[in-house]
């Protein structure tokens, strides 16, 4: 396959590269009903996106091939099958397919695993973003530009794991979200090798940090590969991601969703007072401009605040007399278009 024909099935479905099985298959879910034929009829450009989808899907939803396919990339069908035909290998033809002599190779994985190396990518197919640092070595500070550490000596969460990609290797780290949010200095042991990085505000869950020249030593002599870290974020109580934005949920009694009201929500900055609408829905997002996570330029993302209505699961005596009071003389009935629905 040419690397013009290479598609990444994530950014097909949406999703990045450590979507889970559960989330790769609720959006295809929804992807497939949006541009499904029957939804479309005689709309040529949604049957071709239904068709990619759902190629994207058999893909990523077999835990085989999605491990193949990040691994290899474009070349994932022909790992582990030999050579492509025409590619010539050993005792083939030895033909030049593309700038590669594929008869200095003993097989199509060694090419595949020294193509990858050789350009630095990792996994290919990766959707995260990836940051290429300087870095320095040894237990004082840097030598490649940072500040001192002094006395830090606190080893990042780090695992050491091998991606066997030529000679780089890849590795996870993972961060609080305040870590994650602010950047963080962090000291890393891998080996009998200390390691200094500095992670820029604004990493996410799937970034990529790239640090140069610190991979695997294959041969003496030889320049060394890079390590790739991957960012991991903990868990948090109350913030998550819907794409580039932050995104809480907070709740609100009834009364206050009819009436409209002020709280008091939480922010990556501190805490800021915002003005509820009077006849809010459940579900109904606000957004708080600027308030989210920081972007590669300095800017920020927004802060989507969703409001959820809680009913009490105990009343007092006299809140339970209003409630009936206002139930008693209520003007609206959310389900009266109900009695038009039929087969």
């Amino acid at each position: 396959m040419a690397a013009t024909d290479f598609k990444d099935y994530y950014a097909i479905l949406g999703l990045n590269k450590t979507a889970s099985a559960d989330e790769i298959k609720k959006t295809f879910r929804r992807l497939a009903r949006k541009y499904h034929p029957d939804m479309n009829p005689g709309d040529k450009q949604a049957e071709a996106h239904f068709k990619e989808v759902s190629e994207a899907y058999e893909v990523l939803s077999d835990p085989e091939k999605r491990q193949k396919y990040d691994q290899f990339g474009q070349y994932w069908k022909q790992a582990g099958q030999g050579w492509p035909s025409g590619a010539g290998g050993p005792g083939g033809v030895g033909v030049d397919v593309g700038g590669f002599d594929f008869s200095q190779y003993g097989s199509f994985d060694e090419f595949i695993n020294e193509l990858l190396g050789r350009f630095g990518t990792g996994a290919a197919g990766s959707t995260g973003r990836t940051y290429t640092y300087r870095t320095g070595t040894g237990a004082g500070g840097f030598n490649g530009g940072f500040n001192d550490f002094g006395g830090f000596s606190d080893y990042s969460n780090f695992d050491g794991r091998t991606a066997g990609v030529g000679a780089d290797r890849e590795a996870t780290i993972t961060l609080s979200w305040s870590e994650a949010f602010h950047g963080v200095q962090k000291r890393i042991k891998l080996g009998n090798e200390v390691i200094d990085v500095r992670i820029p505000p604004g990493a996410k869950a799937g970034s990529r940090i790239r640090l140069r020249g610190k991979g695997q030593l294959i041969a003496p002599n030889q320049p060394r590969g890079d390590l790739y870290l991957n960012v991991e974020l903990k868990p948090h109580p109350f913030f998550q991601f819907d794409g580039d934005n932050l995104l809480c949920e907070v709740p609100v009694t009834p009364d206050e969703a009819v009436l409209g009201t002020s709280i008091q929500v939480p922010t990556p900055d501190g805490t800021v007072s915002v003005n509820v609408p009077a006849g809010i829905r459940s579900g109904q997002s606000l957004r708080l401009r600027g308030k989210g996570w920081p972007r590669p330029k300095g800017e920020r993302s927004d802060q989507l605040v969703r409001i959820m209505i809680v009913t009490p699961k105990e009343l007092s005596k006299v809140e339970r007399e209003y409630y009936e009071k206002i139930r008693d003389n209520r003007t609206f009935n959310p389900r009266s278009h109900l009695s038009q629905i039929q087969l």
